[in-house]
């Protein structure tokens, strides 16, 4: 394991790279094979307000893990913390590049999401394996749900936006999976409760913002 500090320096690299930096992907852009298609303004702002959601969902995803992967004590479990976190990258990148398309941005607020989620995911990870992985498949189980939700907002046409957010489905269901998998644990209603509260701020707002 690596030393605080060292650990510290690299979370520091990770925060700044996943705010400021631009994300990138191994794997093919899921909308890649897809035309653009004709939209109207107000259905571009749409698509676009619903992107960013997402993307600054990635965000707090990013940080989660990272603040989790720390304060883990099973290596095991640091392990899939780390390796959900790479897969995550990957969202923050579809999500921006269609967001660019669209003639958009990112949220101004990405670094307010992150340091919050930060500071959850050390705290989750602080309480023991068993719940910082029950935290990791919460966490997930509730996006698969706003994921959900978006795809039955976005535009009909908007095959690109949906391609995307189809295979960032496909990949938290995995996620909330490999959590159980390695011993996580159902998570108490009223933490799941706070989670869902505290998840309609950042949903309400990075829309806009």
């Amino acid at each position: 394991m690596l030393p605080i500090p060292d650990s510290l320096i690299l979370n520091l690299d990770k925060a700044l790279r996943t705010v400021f930096a631009t994300a990138a992907s191994r794997r093919s852009y899921p909308d890649a094979a897809l035309d653009e298609v004709e939209m109207s303004e107000a259905e571009k702002r749409h698509a676009a307000g619903l992107m960013r959601i997402n993307h600054s969902g990635e965000v707090c995803a990013q940080a989660l893990y990272q603040g989790q992967a720390l304060t883990a004590r099973n290596p095991e479990a640091a392990k899939a913390l780390v390796e959900a976190s790479d897969e995550e990258t990957e969202h923050l990148a579809w999500c921006e590049h269609r967001l660019d398309e669209l003639g958009s941005r990112k949220s101004v607020l990405n670094p307010l999401w992150y340091a919050g989620s930060f500071g959850l995911g050390v705290l989750a990870g602080a309480l023991g394996d068993k719940w910082n992985l029950g935290f990791l498949a919460e966490t997930e189980r509730q996006v698969e749900g706003h994921l959900n939700e978006h795809l039955s907002l976005l535009p009909e046409q908007d095959a690109k936006s949906r391609a995307i957010v189809e295979q960032m489905k496909t990949d938290e269901i995995k996620h909330a999976e490999t959590a159980l998998a390695h011993g996580g644990a159902e998570l108490p209603m009223p933490v799941k409760v706070a989670m869902k509260l505290s998840s309609k701020v950042l949903t309400r707002t990075a829309y806009y913002l």
